[in-house]
Parts: structure tokens; sequence; C-alpha cells
């Protein structure tokens, strides 16, 4: 009996030390799911070329899952999300849905085109806006919202806080 304790207190201290250092390392998918993986190799009797090639897929994977969380949340877009999809273009039927089309495309951003949307209240400008915006966030790209008079009060701010060439930064 004093045997298996041992050996279990073993393998514990060896699976905590795997984990601390998978985490170390920020492979934090293989920390937590080896003993899943480790199973799906042993059952599916995979070569160790697809074995590690699985567990970097999964932490690619991860890492830009992790990446586009951080850039929804640094881009202040307003919760909840809206999603393109969502769109009602038949409430706005002047509206150019090739167009709308196109700048989802995000061929804009390379280009280093503004775009501006300008209209009456309530044709779906915001919507537009922010549907945009988590569309380039998912494609990877540095996003942030704002609406005019924040954008207005924030350079208004930084006038008379003598701050101004700091706030230029939103631009670049």
């Amino acid at each position: 009996m004093i045997m298996s304790s041992k050996k279990m207190n073993s393998t514990q201290q060896q699976q905590e030390q795997f984990t601390g250092n998978c985490l170390y390392l920020g492979l934090k998918c293989l920390a937590r799911d080896y003993s899943q993986i480790i199973d799906r190799a042993g059952r599916d009797t995979i070569g160790y070329y697809e074995f590690l090639s699985d567990i970097i897929q999964g932490e690619v994977i991860e890492k830009k899952k992790r990446h586009i969380d951080y850039l929804i949340k640094n881009s202040r877009l307003p919760q909840p999300l809206k999603m393109l999809a969502d769109f009602d273009f038949d409430f706005q039927p002047k509206l150019n849905r090739k167009l709308i089309m196109n700048l989802a495309s995000l061929g804009f951003i390379p280009r280093n085109e503004w775009i501006l949307l300008i209209g009456d209240n309530g044709t779906g400008k915001s919507h537009l806006a922010r549907s945009l915006g988590l569309i380039a966030c998912q494609s990877g790209y540095r996003t942030y919202y704002t609406t005019c008079s924040e954008l207005i009060n924030d350079l208004n701010a930084g006038v008379y806080e003598k701050t101004l060439d700091k706030k230029t930064l939103l631009s670049d």
C-alpha cells in the first residue's frame, strides 16, 4: 500500500510539473487538455508527427481566439456585439448593400482609407459601424470604436489639458 501511494503521489507531482511547465511556456490548451489528447493518441494510434501537429494546431487556434477576444475587448465596441448578418437591409432600401458587403471585406484597411457613415438618426449607421469593427477584430485588426461626439469631446479635452499631441495617437 505504501508503494502505490508513493507512486500515485509521484504521478500527481509529474502531472502538476507538466501542467506548470505548459503554462510557463504559454501552452494553455495543452495544460488543460493533455489527458484527452493522450487518450485520443492511444485510442486512434496516431503517429508522433500527427500527435504533435494536433497539439500545435490546438494551441494556434486557442491563441488566435484569445487574440481576437483581446482585440474586441480593447476596441470599445459596445455590448451586445452587432453582427452584419443581423442588419435589416430591407428597412433601408436606399442603402447600397453591395457597398456595405464590399466594406465588410476590409479592403479599405490595407489601402489606408477611412470610412465615414453619415445619415439621419435611426438609419443603422451605428449597427453597421459596430459590425464592421467586429469583422475587423475577427480578422486581426486593432479597432477603436467611438462616436463623433465622443471624439470631439476627447479632442476638446486634449486642447484644454494641453495633451492634444497624445490624443492624435487615435488616428495613427
